[in-house]
């Protein structure tokens, strides 16, 4: 910020003094032009005026080259007098031959010889050096006496105008540099609280605990939204630390009296009569199911918590793991259990979110599944097609889970992820809550989860994770549709 807030100080300054110097450079430039040429007209007239004074008195010969040359050196030119017929009379340096011979044909000279009132000045090229001419007439009562043809090196005048634009450019630098200087100190204290409320606001989202920012720097905008966002960390400390000791709290006491409850239900189970038996063992489902529910519900509540940065997690490990210690329960039901484990390599969720989902979606499956049926288990990779590759497009994992119950209709997976929501005619036993914390959890990876029919009937629950390596190129297989069956080598089956 505050390297922005520099630039935009020195390119306000800039363009002011761009609007400002090049109309200045140019006025005065123009200005110093004039000057020099109002001088060199000054100037003939001057020697004008005495060579008059000095041929009147005849004296012409002793006094006009002497005033001559003194003029000549005072503006840093060449001064040449001429009498009515062009015959040199006075030089302030030598001429050529040719050149004196042929005065009177000058343009200037010329000119002043036939008695004009202006000035005439020209612009010519001598010895390859431009040079400014001004000629003037001599006048005197009698009638006209010569010319003065007085030459200035334009390069004087170039000098005094590349001097004028070499100080308004050194002027330029001093005020940028000036502006930089104060244009940093403002930036360092306008930035320097907003930087904190940076790092502050960074330390809260990873899940850090905020601390206060300073509230005494910066402008009033600044000073009051540092004091809005301490007011609001320290609240949002304050509902986290509540939520915390609530979930604390309430796994400890709904678990205990849950348990109690249960096994009172069981104690009874001997003294209750035949045709109370069931509604005895609708109570204990009913305990389960609720004991479950409050499991569920303190999970997510532990998960919207604790916003865990996803890590690497060796996904085939964890489904081998799980099938071992599923399968028993899938064998009591009578439905076989299988595992179609490839190479996928390691998946990036949160810390133990890939168990919970796979337990989850093992349990409906094992809920909705009949007997003498089969539920699987498939890992599959996606990797970005060898084109796509420049794309930088991360690689997937695609796990799924299928059974062959009923299945849903498309509005029913629609649904299936909502809190407390069940399908029309589910199995008894069920909270509504696994798929929803399955979907979070799945979110909370930086991936997503889906419900399809699946092939053979049933359903098909697709967890999709990013995968934890970079695709290699020629590698893995093409991308498939979600809920696509493939064919594969079971590892493990029940």
């Amino acid at each position: 910020m505050t390297r922005r807030l520099l630039l935009s100080y020195l390119s306000l300054a800039a363009l002011v003094l761009v609007c400002l110097e090049i109309p200045l450079g140019y006025v005065y430039s123009r200005s110093e032009r004039e000057r020099v040429v109002s001088a060199a007209k000054d100037e003939a007239e001057s020697v004008s005026a005495y060579a008059s004074l000095s041929l009147s008195a005849g004296r012409a010969e002793r006094d006009l080259p002497r005033r001559v040359i003194h003029c000549a050196e005072r503006v840093g030119g060449k001064v040449v007098v001429v009498d009515a017929s062009g015959a040199l009379l006075a030089t302030s340096h030598p001429l050529a031959a040719v050149m004196s011979s042929n005065l009177a044909s000058r343009p200037g000279i010329a000119a002043a010889l036939h008695g004009t009132s202006t000035v005439d000045v020209r612009t010519s090229t001598i010895g390859g050096v431009e040079y400014l001419s001004v000629a003037a007439p001599i006048r005197h009562t009698s009638g006209l006496q010569g010319a003065v043809w007085l030459t200035l090196p334009t390069r004087t005048v170039h000098e005094r105008v590349h001097h004028v634009w070499l100080l308004l450019g050194v002027g330029g630098l001093g005020v940028l540099t000036a502006v930089a200087v104060v244009g940093f100190a403002i930036a360092r204290w306008t930035g320097r609280p907003i930087r904190e409320l940076e790092l502050a606001t960074h330390e809260l989202a990873d899940g850090g605990v905020a601390t206060p920012v300073t509230i005494t720097k910066g402008p009033p905008e600044v000073r009051a939204l540092a004091a809005a966002f301490n007011r609001t960390a320290a609240r949002l400390a304050h509902l986290l630390d509540a939520q915390h000791a609530f979930a604390g709290e309430a796994s400890h006491q709904l678990r205990t009296p849950l348990a109690a409850l249960r096994l009172r239900l069981e104690n009874l189970e001997p003294n209750v009569a035949a045709r109370g038996r069931g509604s005895l063992a609708a109570a204990v489902t009913e305990t389960d199911r609720l004991s479950r529910m409050v499991e569920g519900l303190l999970a997510m509540a532990r998960l919207e918590e604790n916003a865990a940065t996803p890590g690497p997690v060796d996904v085939g490990a964890i489904c081998a793991e799980r099938h071992r210690t599923w399968q028993p329960l899938f064998e009591k039901q009578r439905v076989s259990l299988v595992l179609f484990a490839g190479s996928v390599g390691p998946v990036l969720a949160v810390p133990g979110g890939v168990e919970q989902i796979v337990d989850n979606l093992l349990s409906n499956a094992l809920r909705a599944s009949p007997s003498d049926s089969t539920a699987t288990m498939e890992l599959r990779l996606h990797v970005p097609a060898r084109r796509a590759l420049r794309d930088a497009r991360p690689a997937w994992v695609d796990l799924h889970i299928t059974d062959e119950g009923p299945g849903m209709t498309p509005e029913q997976c629609a649904r299936a992820f909502d809190r407390f929501w069940r399908a029309p005619g589910a199995p008894k036993g069920g909270t509504g809550l696994g798929l929803s914390l399955v979907q979070r959890l799945a979110h909370a990876s930086g991936g997503e989860a889906s419900l399809h029919a699946a092939a053979a009937g049933g359903l098909d629950a697709v967890i999709r994770l990013p995968s934890a390596e970079a695709p290699r190129e020629g590698h893995g297989p093409a991308p498939e549709k979600p809920g696509q069956r493939k064919r594969g080598v079971p590892a493990l089956r029940a």
